[in-house]
């Protein structure tokens, strides 16, 4: 088994393009780490730079103690699966998952024996004589993941591997590549662009952006901590509120304002929030005091239910329905607060429909504050 080390790895081609820029990250044995981000963010070349498929640019690769920069894809203990599975059309499912082997030069009886327990793992034992194309998508992503576990290897690098499933096998999978790496107690390394595999699946997960590493943390935290704007509202799913604002302090409390002019209140704004005692930072927050500022607050902290509403001191909206979709478990509305486009997650017994005109409470210790020119986050 091995740990790995990227140490300041760029990727530069020719006529200065810079695909990634100073990937640090330190992954320990055993460890499930995610690389999440928008199309070409540099996550997939990461990953193939770790394979030994791209070359590095700058910088050092280590798997375990050895420096793998000029080592050759085949020396480098790693397995890959891809998006579209690679497999052979012209072998069966047992002899795609035996090649790599054969070209080894592994006695066939010991091939057999890893073959056939690769299958067991995955449940494609009654599969072994069929040609891909008899096979679904899912077992075929299962196919190219035995391929890849019959060789033992110390990594698993897996490049967006169920991006060509649909919705209800891709959860599917999802489990099953959770179970199959705490049943093989291997480093795992995932690419992919959708943030519900990142979060359901890493131990941790690296955040990128235009070749950058954005942020390096536990799913929990990069929800409930991000570090900028982009994070935020990158990781969950309907995203994150953002609303422009103000930050006031008034009577020595720090206050969110936001809406339009409005000469019935003292304040002369429609809406404010009080940033709650236990958020504040007053170094931080005295900064941006009357500048304008970003203030982000997650759909399921928008609540209609009257509990929160009477409880409310302040942070209470009202807001146009536009859309309202039922989900089973959850219902989200579509909101049109003074053209500032929300979304809320209520109760799938919430009672609004599109054209009502509602109050909506947003739950003031849950909100973020986020600096208008630099976007990194003031406050969680």
């Amino acid at each position: 088994m091995a740990s790995l080390s990227l140490r300041g790895i760029y990727k530069k081609y020719p006529g200065g393009v810079v695909a990634v820029s100073d990937f640090s990250l330190e992954i320990k044995d055993k460890e499930f780490i995610i690389l999440v981000g928008p199309s070409g963010c540099g996550k997939s070349t990461t990953l193939r730079m770790i394979a030994g498929l791209e070359e590095i640019s700058e910088g050092e690769l280590y798997i375990g103690d050895r420096l793998v920069n000029d080592v050759a894809p085949k020396d480098r203990d790693i397995a890959m699966v891809f998006q579209n599975y690679a497999l052979y059309p012209h072998m069966t499912v047992f002899e795609n998952m035996a090649f790599g082997l054969k070209l080894r030069k592994v006695p066939k009886d010991e091939v057999a024996r890893k073959v056939e327990e690769a299958a067991r793992i995955l449940d494609i034992s009654h599969l072994l004589s069929r040609k891909p194309k008899a096979l679904s998508g899912g077992q075929r992503q299962r196919v190219a993941l035995g391929r890849a576990i019959v060789r033992e290897p110390q990594v698993f690098l897996l490049d967006e591997p169920l991006s060509n499933l649909d919705a209800k096998l891709r959860a599917q999978m999802r489990t099953e590549i959770s179970k199959l790496h705490q049943k093989l107690g291997t480093t795992f390394i995932y690419v992919t662009h959708d943030q519900t595999e990142a979060m359901t699946m890493g131990d941790r997960i690296v955040v990128m952006k235009d070749g950058f590493v954005q942020q390096v943390d536990s799913p929990q935290n990069l929800y409930t901590a991000p570090v900028n704007q982009f994070v935020a509202g990158f990781m969950g799913s309907p995203q994150m509120n953002f609303i422009d604002a103000t930050l006031r302090k008034i009577d020595g409390k720090y206050t969110v304002e936001f809406g339009s002019e409005d000469t019935k209140t003292t304040r002369g704004v429609k809406y404010y929030v009080e940033v709650p005692e236990a958020k504040v930072d007053d170094y931080a927050l005295s900064e941006l005091v009357d500048k304008e500022i970003i203030m982000g607050v997650r759909p399921e902290d928008l609540h209609d239910e009257e509990m929160f509403l009477s409880a409310a001191k302040t942070g209470v909206i009202e807001a146009d329905i536009e859309i309202a979709e039922m989900m089973g478990a959850e219902t989200y509305l579509y909101l049109n607060c003074e053209g500032i486009s929300l979304t809320a997650r209520v109760d799938p017994r919430s009672t609004a429909r599109p054209q009502d005109r509602i109050k909506i409470a947003i739950d003031p210790n849950k909100i973020h504050i986020f600096d208008k020119e630099t976007e990194k986050t003031v406050i969680n």
